[in-house]
C-alpha cells in the first residue's frame, strides 16, 4: 500500500502519527567495530578500513539503540553469515537507552575479506542486525625473516626537517653536501599518508599506533577503536582493543619489547606500542599498564624516556599520580569482560604505588641518569630507566650543559640526563640477550615539541639527536643483517620549510632585533618610529633565491654545531604556525612554562592555522618520508597508506623477505 505524503496529513495527525512510531520503532546498531565503510556508507569495495594479521587479536563490538524502556536480552557475532563465533559476547547497559554488546580478544587465521554480523534480541523479541566487513591479512613465506624489527619514529619529522639537519651537519657547498644524515643512507624510501580514522591531520596517538596494530584509530586513542562511552569510571579502558606487534610476535615468536622515547613514557607515541587507551593523556594508568600488561604480554623489556612523576607514591614530592579514573593523569581500571578476555589484570586505583619498585621486584634494572645507566651490567636482560619527571630536557640544552654552558630548561634539576643515542646503545644492549629477537620503538620526540613551539634550532638540534641514534642502529644492523630498521615520523608538525638564510651577519641580527622598525608588511611600529623597508628590518634580513647561498656551520667534537648562531644563517618558515615574533636568533632559554620561542619583540607574525591569540604551530596533513633498511627493507617504496608498514614490517618478521 503507497503511503500518502506527510505534508497531506492534519498537523495532528502528524504528531499523532509519530507518536505511534516512535513508539514501535525496532532497536538500531548505531555503531560497529571494527570500523568499515560496508557499515558506515553501505560500500563494502576497497579499501578496507580495518585489517588485521591472521592471528591478530581484535575486539567486535556494537553500540544499539533500543526502544524507550527496553533492554537487549542476547547477542551473537557471526563471520560471513556462519554460525555464531565461540566466546561470551558481554552485554552493557550505557544508559540513554543505547547498550554495547562485545566479544573480546577475537582472531582469524583465514586470509580475505570477510563480513561480520552483530544480531542482538531486545527484550520485547524484537531482533536487530548489522554488518560490517574487515580483511585479514596472511603472509607468504617470501625469503628470509627478520628476527629483529626496529621503528625510529622521528615525532613529527617532514622533509623539511631532515633537509634542515643535513645542512646544518653537512657542510652544503657547491649545490652537494660534503657528508648526509645517517638515515639518508638507508636505501628504501617511500612517502607515507597519514590521516587518522577521523581526520585528514592526525595527533601522535593515532599517528604512532598505525605503526603499532595495522589500524587507524581516533584522535587521542592509542591501540583501541572509538566507542560510544564518554562518562563513568571504566570509560577511558573499555573501548574495543586491537593487539600490539609487540604482543602479537611475542605471543607467537617469543620476541621480547622495547620502547625508548625522549618524551614521557606516558606520551602519545611510547604508549601507543603497548598500552589501549582511549585517553592518551592518562599517565597514572599508562604508566601501571606498561608493567601490569606489557610486561607480560608483550615481553617489555626495556623501558626508557622521562616521565618518572608516574612512578612515585602520590605521597612523594613530585608525583604526578592520581586517585582516579576520570580525572587528568587518569588511573586505570579494566571492565571485567577485557580483563577476562584478554587474560589480563582488572587493575585498581592505587595512588600511592611505587611503580619503580614494582619494575625493580619484576627484575628491573633502574637507572636515574645517565651515570647509573652507563653502569648496567652486560648481564641485565630488562631495563627501566627515567631520567626526567616529565619530558627529557631538549637535546640543545643538554649538549650545552655537558659544554660547561648555563644549565638552561630543567637540566639544572635532572643534570645527568643521557642523549637517545647513548639510550639506545643499552636498549640494544639488552634486548639482543633475547636470542628469538625483539621489537623496539625508538623516538626522537621533541622535534615535534619544539616545531610547536616554532623553536627552530632545538627542534633542528632534536633532530640532529635522532639521527644519531639511527646511526648506532644502522650499526647494530652491519653486525645483525636479520635486522629490519624502519625511519619515519607519526606526522608532519607545523609545516615546515626552509626559506633560505640571511643574508646579514649575526652580529647584524642582534642589533635588528633591539630597533623598532616596520617590515612593509606584517611589522609593528614602536619606539623611534617606522623605518623604511629594506633599511634595518628583520624581515630584509631574509635572502631568498640566489641570496640564500650556502649557510655553514662549524661541527664541534660532540658532533653537533658549535654554534647555531653563525654568520648568514638558515633560516626556517611556518605554514602550521601559530601566532610569534621572529628575531631569527637562538632564544637562549625556556621561559617559566617551558617555552623557549620568540615572545615578544617588533617583527610579528600572526598565525596561519591557529587563529589570534594562540601561540603554538600545529600538526599538518602533509605525506611524511619513511626511509628503510636491513632484512625487508626492498618492501617499502612509493606511496603508502601508515597502516601498510605494519604489514610489511611482519610480512618480514613472519613470511620473510629480501
Amino acid at each position: 500500500m503507497k503511503l500518502k505524503p506527510l505534508r497531506l496529513l492534519p498537523l495532528s495527525c502528524c504528531v499523532l502519527t509519530a507518536g505511534i512510531i516512535a513508539a514501535s520503532a525496532a532497536p538500531a546498531v548505531t555503531r560497529l567495530n571494527p570500523p568499515s565503510a560496508l557499515f558506515t556508507f553501505g560500500d563494502p569495495s576497497p579499501p578496507y578500513i580495518a585489517r588485521f594479521a591472521a592471528g591478530q587479536r581484535f575486539d567486535l563490538q556494537a553500540t544499539l539503540s533500543v526502544d524507550e524502556g527496553k533492554s537487549i536480552t542476547a547477542a551473537s557475532f557471526s563471520l560471513d553469515g556462519g554460525a555464531a563465533l565461540p566466546g561470551t559476547v558481554s552485554i552493557t547497559d550505557l544508559g540513554s537507552n543505547r547498550f554495547s554488546v562485545a566479544l573480546r580478544a577475537f582472531s582469524s587465521t583465514v586470509a580475505g575479506v570477510h563480513t561480520f554480523t552483530i544480531i542482538a534480541v531486545q527484550n520485547d523479541a524484537q531482533t536487530v542486525q548489522a554488518t560490517g566487513n574487515l580483511e585479514i591479512v596472511g603472509f607468504a613465506t617470501a625469503g628470509k625473516k627478520a628476527k629483529n624489527i626496529i621503528y625510529l619514529i622521528g615525532d613529527g619529522m617532514g622533509i623539511a626537517h631532515r633537509t634542515a639537519a643535513r645542512i646544518i651537519t653537512g657542510n652544503v657547498k657547491m649545490g652537494k653536501a660534503e657528508s648526509g644524515l645517517a638515515m639518508d643512507r638507508l636505501p628504501n624510501t617511500a612517502l607515507i599518508s597519514v590521516a587518522s580514522l577521523n581526520s585528514i591531520v592526525t595527533d601522535s596517538a593515532p599517528g604512532a599506533a598505525c605503526y603499532s596494530t595495522g589500524n587507524k584509530s581516533n584522535n587521542n586513542q592509542e591501540g583501541v577503536f572509538p566507542d560510544d562511552t564518554t562518562s563513568g569510571a571504566l570509560n577511558k579502558w573499555d573501548n574495543p582493543r586491537v593487539e600490539h606487534m609487540g604482543s602479537f610476535l611475542a605471543r607467537t615468536q617469543g620476541k621480547a619489547l622495547g620502547i625508548v622515547s625522549t618524551a614521557d613514557v606516558e606520551d602519545a607515541t611510547p604508549a601507543s606500542f603497548a598500552v589501549h587507551a582511549q585517553d592518551r593523556g592518562a599517565g597514572t594508568g599508562i604508566c601501571d599498564m606498561y608493567l601490569d600488561e606489557a610486561v607480560a604480554k608483550a615481553n617489555l623489556r626495556v623501558l626508557m624516556g622521562g616521565g618518572r612523576r608516574w612512578f612515585l607514591p602520590q605521597s612523594t614530592p613530585g608525583s604526578g599520580r592520581v586517585g582516579s579514573t576520570t580525572s587528568g593523569g587518569a588511573d586505570y581500571q579494566l571492565p571485567p569482560d577485557i580483563a577476562a578476555g584478554w587474560g589480563v589484570p582488572e587493575g585498581t586505583v592505587d595512588p600511592e604505588r611505587d611503580l619503580i619498585l614494582a619494575f625493580q621486584n619484576q627484575g628491573f634494572f633502574y637507572a636515574s641518569n645517565r651515570t647509573t645507566l652507563n653502569e648496567l651490567p652486560a648481564n641485565e636482560d630488562r631495563l627501566l630507566g627515567l631520567f626526567h619527571s616529565g619530558n627529557m630536557d631538549i637535546a640543545m640544552d643538554k649538549i650545552a650543559s655537558r659544554r660547561g654552558g648555563a644549565k638552561v630548561g630543567s637540566v639544572a634539576a635532572f643534570p645527568d640526563q643521557p642523549m637517545l643515542d647513548e639510550m639506545t646503545d643499552k636498549a640494544l644492549q639488552v634486548l639482543s640477550k633475547n636470542p628469538l629477537g625483539f621489537v623496539l620503538m625508538i623516538e626522537g620526540a621533541s622535534i615535534d615539541k619544539q616545531a610547536h613551539n616554532m623553536d627552530t634550532e632545538r627542534w633542528i638540534l632534536d633532530t640532529v639527536e635522532f639521527d644519531k641514534s639511527i646511526a648506532r642502529v644502522m650499526a647494530f644492523q652491519e653486525a645483525n643483517p636479520d635486522t629490519l630498521i624502519i625511519v619515519t615520523a607519526d606526522h608532519e608538525c607545523a609545516g615546515i620549510n626552509l626559506i633560505g638564510s640571511a643574508n646579514v651577519t649575526n652580529a647584524t641580527l642582534v642589533t635588528r632585533s633591539t630597533q623598532k622598525g616596520n617590515d612593509g608588511v606584517q611589522g609593528v611600529t614602536s619606539g623611534t618610529g617606522p623605518v623604511p623597508d629594506g633599511q634595518t628590518t628583520l624581515r630584509s634580513a631574509v635572502g631568498i633565491y640566489d641570496a640564500a647561498g650556502f649557510p655553514q656551520y662549524t661541527l664541534n667534537g660532540d658532533g653537533y654545531p658549535t654554534t647555531m648562531d653563525v654568520d648568514f644563517k638558515l633560516l626556517i618558515g611556518y605554514a602550521g604556525s601559530g601566532d610569534r615574533y621572529e628575531d631569527w636568533l637562538t632564544n637562549p632559554a625556556p621561559n617559566v612554562a617551558g617555552v623557549s620561542r620568540d615572545v615578544q619583540g617588533d617583527f610579528f607574525l600572526p598565525g596561519q592555522a591557529t587563529g589570534a591569540g594562540t601561540s603554538n604551530a600545529v600538526h599538518t596533513a602533509s605525506d611524511i618520508p619513511l626511509s628503510a633498511g636491513g632484512r625487508g627493507a626492498s618492501q617499502f617504496t612509493g606511496v603508502m597508506d601508515n597502516t601498510e608498514v605494519y604489514f610489511k614490517a611482519l610480512q618480514a618478521a613472519v613470511g620473510g623477505a629480501k
